[in-house]
């Protein structure tokens, strides 16, 4: 699975950052319930950025329980269709690796989920590979080091996958990484839905949006120890204002995000919100506000445009474009255009 670069719509969300801020910091702001909801549904159906995403299904919450959710669009996914997660899938292994670790990550963990190990020249898996074997393919480069990409932050699978091998999962296929994975998030239970279409820890993930929710949750309640972890050991993934720290990345270059332990932080200065976020190529939009205290999600999972030369309509591009004006008309209670 290949990671390819994509644009996001700021214009709007610039205009918007004084008012998200108040909203999210100051207690004497009370949206009534009802008017945040409304205002969610309406910008998910009419807001410009949102319609090119359906159909979709979305949802906020907080730690304890969903708040709100709805479906947009003809024949959209349900909370409980199973969707590929793509790079959502990378925040499940980052939490992995903070249950195993008891929260105390090493050093080298944190070059790892950082991108910086310079393990760089990994494409993808096949179905029936060990994680191992996919590790060490020759579509993989035989899992090599790129010494060029050591102590550089490079957005590529290949981190995941090595470090994967080095936490003991190397023999492990589809169904017995599913369950080592569900096993060392058990805070969240035994029970949710966990699929790998392969062996990649850090794309092929496949699950639904209420029970990645649960997730979502446990690191908002406390539960998962990455919770604590959000946004730590952060590091530019802009090429172009971090020259000499990045070498390449799918955010867009107007925009400076960082990258922390499996997940983005979306602290761009001009347009950023400061959440936390990890979203899949196919459109799977998994996102923690700053203050930790909401989650959302923006379910879909679409193949076209997948590769398309104007990287805006690409499937990740378009959820972030709408997720994040939900997100400001639920912290708002103004509906986005």
């Amino acid at each position: 699975m290949r990671h390819t670069p994509f644009t996001l719509h700021a214009s709007a969300l610039s205009l918007l950052l004084p008012l998200l801020s108040q909203a999210a910091t100051d207690p004497n702001v009370r949206i009534p319930l009802a008017q945040r909801t409304a205002a969610a549904h309406l910008t998910a159906r009419q807001a410009a950025a949102c319609q090119p995403a359906q159909p979709f299904y979305w949802e906020i919450g907080n730690g304890e329980r969903m708040l709100a959710s709805g479906q947009s669009g003809a024949k959209a996914p349900s909370a409980h269709t199973n969707l590929a997660l793509a790079s959502a899938s990378k925040w499940l292994y980052g939490a992995y690796v903070a249950e195993q670790r008891q929260g105390a990550l090493t050093a080298q963990d944190i070059r790892f989920l950082s991108f910086q190990s310079g393990y760089t020249r990994f494409r993808m898996c096949m179905p029936g590979q060990t994680v191992a074997e996919c590790q060490a393919s020759l579509l993989n480069g035989l899992g090599r080091m790129d010494t060029a990409t050591v102590g550089l932050f490079d957005y590529n699978g290949g981190h995941m996958q090595k470090h994967a091998t080095l936490m003991g999962l190397g023999a492990l296929n589809n169904e017995g990484l599913a369950m080592a994975i569900k096993l060392a998030l058990r805070p969240i239970g035994p029970d949710w839905s966990l699929s790998y279409s392969q062996p990649q820890l850090a794309g092929g993930g496949v699950s639904n949006a209420s029970d990645y929710a649960r997730f979502l949750r446990g690191m908002i309640k406390g539960d998962l120890k990455l919770g604590a972890l959000l946004g730590q050991h952060a590091v530019c993934a802009n090429p172009q204002t971090c020259p000499g720290q990045a070498v390449s990345t799918p955010i867009p270059l107007s925009e400076t995000w960082h990258y922390a332990l499996g997940h983005w932080v979306e602290d761009d200065p001009k347009v950023g919100d400061g959440a936390f976020s990890s979203p899949g190529a196919f459109g799977f939009y998994p996102w923690i506000d700053a203050s930790k205290s909401l989650y959302g999600i923006l379910a879909r999972d679409s193949r076209d445009n997948e590769t398309a030369d104007t990287s805006d309509l690409r499937p990740g591009a378009q959820s972030v474009n709408c997720g994040r004006l939900i997100r400001a008309a639920w912290v708002t209670g103004q509906a986005q255009p």
